[in-house]
């Protein structure tokens, strides 16, 4: 009946059974590009206590962006962001097929920030935190650029081999036409350290001159530069020596310390790269040959030598177009105390001995500061609000086009609301990690 007999021994079955299967053999898929980032990236370096882990961060409303595994594709994708100046460039927080529309992109990416920084992106991220690499910078580019979808495994991982840290150098600021520039040179922040310095310059103009306005530019990972000068010019540090305020166990190095309390504000503050405008007649005087002193402060929390790098023009005006000679606010509350895993508002009265015109403020405190609040004390217009700022890192430099005017008695209050979402207590102190409570400004008597 049967023409022919099949045998089937158990190798025959077996390579009929793994014959079916063949399909699966070969190099396996890639993984999910976007899992990656997550895991890779966002998680370690972005969504952490202060920053973007939740909504409880001190810095959430500045940002509202939470990273956190779980939210972040959802927060990112085809959202918008609240960065002013990214909003009119059009931008999304990731706009699929596009990196150069994704603000994310922008703020990791080291030669974007560079390129952008006039447009007033803010500082690139992560900010003193787990340094990103070319490597991860150019897999974000790829995944975005092929779509940025959730599930995607068509990317190698192979670009992540360049853990080289995206830090590169900044462009010059170019000198002033009408005026002069000083400049703190490259210098390194060691790993695991936050290293702020001061070293001490000298004016180039052999007669006074009038400033109207101060322009800055720094490095990313800065937290401030200042420029101050001294009360009493018999008492000075050696010039151009770098002092450090810090020792390299991160006590405070107290010779340095007691220096600071010879200054006086002149400009500067958080955003390094910002420039400040006093209003036509306004300036401030420089001495000839003016001894002033230079303060960067960075942090660095990576395993790698990063460095700093700052400059300042101070542009002049004629004398003759001078109408008020500016000068400068710098009110501290250095007396608070606030409770971990609380919500505080400090308040502080200060108060002025003659008739001042206030022609700006702007203000300075650290990442739990939620809200500064700057207004009137005292007299008929006893607490109107002049001020208002949420983003410590940009905050809000206000110009008076008529200057507030404020009779002796009469001052400013500082009212700041601090949400402290670490487990210990916060008071005033020199790190990032610690909080400030100051009010900048200009005015004339």
């Amino acid at each position: 009946m049967f023409k022919y007999l099949i045998i089937l021994t158990p190798l025959t079955i077996w390579v009929l059974i793994n014959g079916c299967k063949q399909e699966n053999f070969g190099e396996p898929q890639n993984e999910i590009t976007f899992k990656v980032i997550q895991e890779q990236i966002l998680t370690p370096s972005c969504a952490v206590s202060g920053c973007h882990q939740s909504s409880a961060d001190g810095s959430f409303q500045q940002h509202k962006l939470i990273l956190s595994d779980g939210n972040a594709y959802q927060n990112l994708v085809n959202k918008g962001p609240v960065n002013v100046a990214a909003v009119n460039a059009k931008m999304l927080l990731v706009q699929p097929g596009d990196a150069e529309k994704s603000f994310l992109f922008h703020k990791i990416n080291c030669d974007a920030y560079i390129h952008k920084s006039n447009l007033n992106f803010g500082k690139q991220m992560p900010m003193g935190g787990n340094i990103i690499t070319k490597g991860q910078v150019e897999l974000v580019k790829r995944w975005i650029n092929t779509g940025a979808s959730k599930d995607d495994r068509s990317l190698s991982l192979s670009v992540l081999s360049d853990s080289s840290a995206c830090q590169s150098d900044i462009d010059p600021l170019s000198p002033p036409v009408n005026g002069f520039q000083l400049k703190i040179d490259k210098f390194d922040i060691q790993p695991n350290f936050e290293r702020e310095i001061f070293i001490r310059k000298t004016t180039p103009n052999n007669a006074p001159v009038y400033v109207n306005k101060i322009e800055l530019k720094g490095r990313s990972n800065s937290h401030h530069f200042l420029v101050y000068g001294f009360n009493n010019p018999a008492f000075l540090p050696a010039e151009n020596k770098i002092r450090d305020l810090r020792n390299p166990d991160g006590s405070l190095n107290i010779l340095t310390l007691a220096e600071m309390q010879n200054h006086f504000f002149i400009g500067g503050g958080t955003d390094v790269n910002n420039s400040i405008s006093l209003p036509e007649g306004a300036a401030i005087k420089i001495s000839p040959n003016m001894p002033v002193d230079l303060n960067a402060h960075y942090f660095n929390k990576t395993k790698l030598v990063l460095q700093g790098e700052n400059y300042v023009n101070f542009h002049t005006i004629p004398a003759s177009s001078v109408k008020n000679e500016v000068k400068m606010l710098d009110l501290n509350n250095t007396s608070f105390n606030l409770p971990p895993n609380q919500r505080k508002t400090i308040i502080k009265n200060f108060t002025f001995s003659v008739k001042t015109h206030i022609l700006l403020l702007t203000s300075h405190n650290h990442k739990y500061g939620e809200k500064f609040v700057i207004k009137i004390f005292g007299g008929s217009r006893n607490g109107e609000i002049l001020y208002e700022n949420t983003d410590w890192e940009h905050p809000l430099t206000k110009l008076f086009a008529n200057p507030i005017v404020l009779n002796p008695g009469e001052g400013l209050t500082s009212e700041v609301t601090y949400n402290n979402t670490s487990n210990r207590n916060i008071s005033f102190g020199f790190t990032s990690e610690d909080e400030m409570n100051i009010i900048f400004g200009y005015y004339y008597e």
